[in-house]
């Protein structure tokens, strides 16, 4: 048993993001997750659903990639993307993909867009750093103008 390599998987079982508000829940594999957000959104939420973590609590590989993609062709206005710890998260630098890193503190960060334009992602990376590897949570949250979608997009942790 390798002691400094924790494998953490965040399992559908435990809550991985609320499958009322997505339609169904994630399962685990080596590759981030792409899921459906409600009927009415064109915008898929990525999520990982593996990774490990150091002896001392940092998830390696650079942190965690959070973000959004888009289903339709359309193009959106001043969109917002933002993770915030609810439970046992702190987060280090981040790296945007398709905006810019409009907030970051150590509880939350959010990636900005003006121009969401069709068939496009906007997500980040982000250090992180896990308290407890047994038991953690996050809140997605989507911002923008020119879609249905709701604003809390779920949670994302173990238990």
């Amino acid at each position: 048993m390798n002691r400094t390599r924790t494998t953490v998987a965040a399992l559908a079982a435990a809550g991985v993001v609320t499958a009322a508000q997505l339609g169904l829940a994630g399962a685990a594999s080596a590759a981030p997750t792409v899921t459906s957000t409600s009927s009415g959104c064109p915008i898929n939420i990525v999520y990982p659903t593996r990774f490990y973590v150091d002896h001392n609590g940092w998830v390696t590989n650079g942190g965690l990639y959070f973000g959004i993609k888009s289903r339709t062709s359309k193009s959106f206005k001043k969109v917002t993307f933002t993770v915030t710890n609810v439970k046992n998260l702190r987060f280090g630098s981040a790296t945007a993909k398709g905006g810019r890193i409009s907030h970051k503190t150590s509880q939350t960060v959010s990636v900005y867009t003006s121009t969401f334009k069709g068939k496009a992602s906007l997500g980040f990376k982000v250090r992180t750093h896990l308290l407890n590897t047994r038991s953690y949570k996050l809140k997605l949250t989507l911002h923008g103008s020119g879609w249905n979608c709701a604003v809390n997009q779920g949670t994302w942790g173990s238990r």
